[in-house]
């Protein structure tokens, strides 16, 4: 018999849609998301932008 779990994708677009003031957002270690030169390209609504990580260490997001 196989379970059936909710798809991880779907509980999180539910959970974020949803207002709750206690929630506290996600936190991500920028290191699992930037390639080896340090950069990410997001697509959001269509545009795309780089998040890049500068020699000081900062991020910038740029479009």
């Amino acid at each position: 018999m196989c379970a059936d779990f909710p798809d991880p994708t779907t509980a999180r677009a539910q959970a974020a849609t949803q207002h709750d003031p206690s929630r506290q957002p996600a936190i991500v270690e920028s290191s699992a998301l930037l390639d080896e030169q340090g950069q990410l390209i997001i697509e959001h609504h269509g545009k795309r932008y780089q998040l890049r990580e500068t020699r000081n260490g900062k991020l910038i997001l740029t479009s």
